[in-house]
């Protein structure tokens, strides 16, 4: 009969073989640099910035273009008509011909020789905004690796509270039970077993919420990877979540150095002094050369013949110079100034921001140190607590109440740990990625 059932059994267990096998292949543990970089890979704002960067690439090389020589050329034909052909001026009169046909092509080429160096500025201008947008893509870069990390800490958070709120559910089943046989021999009272039940409920509440935080967060991460929105991630524990931490004065100097916004603005700057530069040649001559060939046929045929055409080459230099704006650009030269000056301003304003900011983020990690240090003390405490009541009430000297409340501060306590080493751990990059060192 067995082996008459064994292939019903395969037909009844494959697919919810196949169906186990699926779901697991969803579940994926992730280390934080694993998310970073498949996040860096797969996103398309970095995708964008790229796309932009090609645009300015693109820029620069017209503008090195406007630098080449000029050339044309151009064939015409003509065909002309003269219904009235003679014209008597005096003794001498002129007849011409009822029509004509006349092919006319022209090549001509021309150079700038000199124009004030304004076709130099002007590359030289685009290169520097091309690298402002380089910058830019490292911007974005930082923007999206924080937002991984952020992300992965805050799953860290929700998963290891989660563990905390199973293992206390467990230690509540266990209490639970253990009132029930005290209340069957007489020794507490049905409120008693009413108190352990009322915390094992508000802690599954707990449970709940942490669940509906999980699918958030679990989705929004599989989003910024680029992963299927089903996988369900798995993150390392936070063995050690505290860094040493170096003297204030590092960071900031490291930030001052390392901050892509501030090479921005010495750019920006150099882009300022070029633009003066450029209004400044507006003041200079220009110098061009040209070459011009002519091609005119007066025959049908547009292949020129002995007699029938003519090809003059015209060599020329040409220098002008618009004087006028020796006063003509004084006001502009001006504004050009007062906008390299609002640069400057700018680049101070934003030392300072940037100080206040690894200050800030300072002061933050070290609290967050401080902070786990004193969580793990008051878990010693919260344990050797919870050790006593629970010793008391098996002989009968705590009330229920005091057992729940010793329990619940131990479980408040571990939780309150779990979450101050996810915090310091995202308060160290946040401080990594105001020194300008996120990513490197």
């Amino acid at each position: 009969m067995s082996i008459k059932l064994k292939p019903l059994l395969i037909t009844l267990l494959l697919p919810a073989l196949l169906f186990i096998s699926k779901a697991h292949g969803q579940d994926r543990v992730i280390t934080l640099n694993e998310a970073i970089k498949l996040g860096l890979q797969n996103s398309k704002v970095l995708k964008l910035s790229q796309s932009k960067i090609d645009e300015a690439v693109s820029q620069y090389n017209q503008t090195k273009d406007l630098n080449k020589p000029n050339a044309s050329a151009s064939l015409g034909f003509n065909q002309a008509e003269i219904p009235v052909n003679t014209l008597s001026l005096g003794k001498l009169n002129l007849a011409l011909p009822p029509n004509n046909t006349a092919w006319l092509g022209t090549v001509s080429a021309s150079e700038v020789i000199f124009n004030g160096n304004k076709f130099k500025y002007a590359q030289e201008s685009t290169e520097l905004l091309t690298q402002v947008s380089r910058l830019d893509a490292d911007i974005n870069k930082d923007e999206i690796t924080y937002a991984i990390v952020t992300a992965y800490y805050n799953l860290y958070k929700v998963l290891q509270s989660k563990k905390v709120v199973e293992q206390n559910l467990a230690t509540i089943d266990a209490q639970i039970k253990q009132s029930q046989r005290f209340f069957e021999q007489g020794i507490v009272t049905k409120n008693d077993v009413l108190r352990f039940q009322l915390q094992h409920a508000n802690v599954e509440l707990n449970g709940i919420d942490l669940e509906t935080n999980r699918k958030i967060v679990n989705y929004n991460l599989n989003i910024l990877l680029g992963l299927p929105e089903t996988t369900q991630l798995k993150v390392e524990t936070i063995a050690d979540a505290t860094k040493p931490l170096n003297p204030l004065t590092n960071y900031l100097d490291t930030a001052l150095a390392n901050r892509t916004e501030l090479k921005q603005m010495d750019l920006r700057g150099q882009v300022s002094d070029k633009n003066i530069s450029s209004i400044m040649a507006n003041q200079k001559p220009t110098l061009a050369a040209s070459a011009t060939g002519y091609l005119i046929n007066t025959k049908f045929n547009p292949i020129p013949q002995s007699g029938s055409a003519i090809t003059p080459i015209v060599l020329g230099l040409n220098l002008s110079w618009n004087f006028a704006t020796i006063w003509t650009n004084k006001n502009k030269i001006a504004q050009a100034k007062i906008q390299r000056e609002e640069v400057d301003i700018n680049k101070s304003i934003l030392v300072d921001n940037i100080k206040r900011e690894v200050n800030q983020n300072y002061q933050s990690y070290d609290m967050a140190i401080n902070k786990i240090n004193l969580l793990q003390t008051s878990i010693a405490q919260a344990g050797e607590n919870n050790k006593i009541l629970e010793s008391k009430y098996k002989s009968n000297i705590a009330s229920a109440t005091d057992r729940a409340d010793a329990q619940t501060l131990l479980y408040q306590a571990e939780i309150n740990l779990e979450l101050a080493k996810a915090d310091a751990g995202l308060a160290y990059y946040t401080l990594l990625k105001s020194t300008g060192k996120l990513n490197k």
